[in-house]
């Protein structure tokens, strides 16, 4: 069996469907070249709680289906990297890759280091590493469970999503806290910004992964979101909160084109 990894790890996903396994056709949406890194796995349950460090939650709620993915602190940028989407393959292990085969995922998790061991020697995460922490499921999509540790390629690539960008208002009086979620194309927010009638834009600040906040009082009033992703695209979604919004609920926009 794989020797078990020494990590801190940010909550469980839930149970995982099966990911896109096939040779690759995401060359026309990549978003970057071919990088190395390395990926393990981890064991999931069904029942798993569900959670992560980019603040999404239920993930089929909020649109990323199973095949997702927790970054090292290299990759995950405090946050910034999280809803993107990486074509991962494996490579290099002839004796235990699935040949010809990829999967494409979502980074909706922090993968975290360990000082306590080298980065070279059991510190999988720890900077400077590119790691990918993959579900089982989602491993063995490229390679078989006894690799362990292994070498891949990863690339971005463009996000599908179902519908559009997802709002998720929350917080109270005195501030607002929005999860910004199925953000298709880069698949992430890089800046966010927020209008309501009495207000010109206002910037938001990142309160932790793709959860978004700003002290302001928008009680009663429509609010519009404008927000710019990695790729440097924006999109603006006028009046998408309606004025009779309530804190907990979720309202749907617009979608980035890809």
């Amino acid at each position: 069996m794989a020797p078990p990894l020494l990590l801190v790890f940010f909550f469980l996903f839930p149970a995982f469907a099966a990911g896109q396994q096939h040779p690759s056709t995401y060359g026309s949406s990549a978003l970057s070249e071919w990088r190395p890194a390395k990926a393990s796995y981890y064991a999931t349950d069904p029942e798993d709680a569900i959670g992560g460090a980019c603040g999404f939650g239920d993930l089929g709620k909020h649109g990323y289906g199973m095949a997702t993915v927790g970054l090292s602190t290299a990759l995950f940028e405090r946050g910034a990297a999280c809803g993107g989407c990486y074509e991962v393959k494996c490579v290099e292990d002839l004796k235990y890759c699935l040949p010809g085969t990829s999967i494409v995922v979502t980074a909706t998790n922090f993968c975290a280091p360990n000082l306590g061991l080298p980065a070279d020697a059991g510190g999988v995460c720890n900077p400077p590493n590119h790691h990918f922490l993959l579900p089982i499921q989602a491993f063995e999509k490229i390679a078989l469970w006894k690799a362990g540790v292994m070498p891949i390629q990863y690339r971005r690539v463009k996000c599908l999503r179902e519908g559009g960008v997802r709002f998720s208002v929350n917080g109270r009086s005195f501030f607002l806290t929005v999860l910004i979620s199925n953000v298709g194309g880069a698949g992430d927010a890089r800046s966010a910004k927020v209008k309501g009638t009495v207000s010109g834009w206002l910037s938001m600040g990142r309160n932790w992964g793709q959860i978004w906040h700003i002290n302001a009082d928008f009680r009663g009033q429509p609010l519009s979101f404008e927000l710019t992703s990695s790729d440097g695209k924006t999109l603006t979604n006028f009046n998408v909160v309606p004025k009779d919004w309530d804190f907990g609920k979720t309202y749907t926009g617009k979608q980035f084109l890809l």
